[in-house]
């Protein structure tokens, strides 16, 4: 049987709408004796992500066990968490458009603690009807428990709500849950998310 049109979207933020340029850090290894992709490396293990994305750790705190891990130094971390990165364009007009057809857009992803400042700085607090942060639920996708939040923000059914995300891992977990899933590989995804939002 034919699935019927999903009635509202959850995007991933990272990796689908904000990306990051590594040229943006210029001379930053040659400076303080460090690559940024070994920082981003140390903070995505295990071990200091889950405390950061779960609202256990501030941001400040995940970023002193980065330095810690690494043997970086403190203005290379602050260097390196000031770059705020970029947001793809395309997909924030795609945001809009879902929006402006009257259909509800959730931001839904795995956070630290100043989300929200991000979004301030990058001028999108007022593109999404709700903000679904792994760090203010205390739970990260892909559990059920996160998609449940997701869903329940946007006052719609799990199966009449459909996601976007870069990760593979995300997407099963949003399937499992009842969710219309859908990876992000870059825009062509957008042909399918408008069919499947009937827009």
């Amino acid at each position: 049987m034919r699935r019927r049109p999903a009635e509202a979207l959850l995007i991933d933020f990272d990796g689908v709408l904000r990306h990051f340029d590594p040229s943006a850090y210029g001379d930053f290894e040659d400076r303080h004796g460090i690559a940024p992709a070994r920082l981003l490396e140390s903070g995505l293990e295990w071990a200091r992500q889950l405390p950061a994305i779960t609202g256990h750790w501030t941001r400040q705190q995940w970023l002193d066990a980065i330095a810690a891990h690494t043997g970086a130094p403190a203005a290379a971390l602050t260097e390196w968490d000031a770059y705020p990165g970029y947001v793809d364009q395309t997909v924030l007009a795609f945001v809009r458009e879902v929006r402006a057809a009257g259909r509800k857009v959730g931001l839904a992803t795995n956070a630290t603690d100043d989300l929200h400042d991000d979004l301030g700085l990058l001028g999108l607090k007022d593109d999404f009807d709700a903000i679904v942060s792994s760090a203010e639920l205390g739970v990260h996708k892909p559990t059920k428990e996160f998609f449940k939040a997701a869903c329940l923000a946007l006052e719609t059914p799990p199966d009449r709500c459909l996601f976007i995300d870069d990760t593979d891992r995300n997407i099963r977990g949003a399937r499992v849950a009842g969710l219309s899933a859908l990876r992000w590989d870059g825009p062509d995804v957008l042909t399918y998310a408008r069919a499947a939002l009937a827009l």
